[in-house]
């Protein structure tokens, strides 16, 4: 479907899903598994980023599956980056719209730049390229790492996303050692949001709740600079579960609290979605088993593993700094001394 271009549009908050665009921009004829929720981010990211976009998508699953020969779903300009050149990509791609339009090459209007990556790309191998681009601010991009917590492209191998005690080729549950991987999820978009505060916008999102998402990517890209968005991505191959419930299974993973959803907009933070209603006390956080049992590959947990998730959970909820992004706890008797109020939000007396 051929798009008209849009010279220097702006990208309103979109209020509901009456006003999600109609275009589709990434279409038929890509090989993504069946219930793939990482499609429906693309989907989704484009649709918000509309069709004056060029999309940069380093190796992984939504290169692999996405690139059939001769053939692609992007209606936008796409271009393959190495697996973890997605920050370096969207760094030059940008520096490089900013010459040709400075040398009047190109027409001066706004075009989004947008490169994804996976977290094998984006966590481990592509972090210190994407650090490198947040330190650029004089140069727009978005870069999007859609989180399936694993290399999945490659078999599903352990990544620093794999949550704790879940079963990959590299983390096999046994009769000598039952679990394989013990170590807690890294906090990517934390440890962004605290390392670059001049990057103007980093976020957690996740696909089932659309609009959410959608309104984070157009604040990246309207925003101006470097921005990050990190989104948790169900993956019926890698989660061993019925393809039919990637969207459920998005919303346990926000409604437990094992995935806040934030954004850190100007060094602001904001939460969204469930994760405001939970901290405020208007929704009840779901306990963590009604995720765990779902997946085959926690099926190997007894009752002390999902004793020991929950406390985990909690932990961060009732003790960190603020739930999913800081984990710092602060001493009583430095409360003060740091003028930091540790009051749940729930608890916080609005203004008459």
């Amino acid at each position: 479907m051929a798009v008209a271009a849009t010279p220097n549009a702006t990208l309103p908050q979109i209020k509901g899903v009456k006003d999600v665009p109609y275009d589709e921009l990434f279409v038929s004829g890509h090989r993504t598994c069946q219930g793939c929720e990482s499609a429906l981010v693309m989907r989704h990211m484009i649709k918000a980023a509309g069709p004056r976009t060029i999309v940069l998508g380093s190796t992984g699953c939504m290169y692999v599956a996405n690139t059939t020969y001769y053939t692609t779903p992007w209606v936008v300009p796409w271009m393959h980056t190495q697996l973890g050149a997605a920050g370096s990509a969207a760094l030059g791609t940008s520096a490089g719209l900013k010459v040709l339009m400075r040398k009047g090459k190109l027409p001066n209007e706004k075009i989004n730049v947008i490169a994804f990556c996976g977290d094998g790309g984006g966590a481990d191998m592509g972090l210190g390229a994407i650090s490198a681009t947040l330190t650029h601010k004089e140069y727009n991009s978005l870069i999007l790492l859609y989180d399936n917590e694993s290399y999945a492209n490659t078999d599903i191998q352990l990544s620093s996303m794999t949550p704790y005690g879940a079963i990959t080729t590299f983390s096999p549950t046994g009769k000598a050692k039952r679990l394989m991987h013990t170590r807690w999820k890294k906090n990517v978009p934390g440890m962004l949001a605290a390392g670059h505060p001049e990057s103007r916008y980093i976020a957690a999102a996740c696909a089932g709740y659309a609009v959410d998402l959608m309104n984070k990517i157009r604040r990246a890209l309207e925003v101006g600079g470097p921005t990050f968005i990190h989104t948790i991505d169900p993956c019926p191959k890698g989660w061993d579960y019925h393809p039919q419930y990637s969207q459920e299974l998005g919303h346990l993973a926000v409604e437990t609290g094992i995935w806040p959803l934030y954004e850190v907009f100007d060094n602001k933070l904001n939460l969204t979605g469930p994760t405001r209603q939970i901290a405020e006390g208007r929704k009840k956080r779901k306990p963590v088993v009604e995720y765990l049992k779902r997946q085959g590959r926690f099926a190997h947990f007894t009752d002390e593993d999902v004793d020991h998730f929950q406390g985990e959970v909690d932990k961060m909820w009732e003790k960190w700094l603020i739930p999913g992004v800081i984990p710092f706890t602060i001493a009583e008797k430095d409360r003060a001394l740091l003028r930091v109020d540790t009051t749940p939000l729930h608890e916080v007396k609005k203004p008459a």
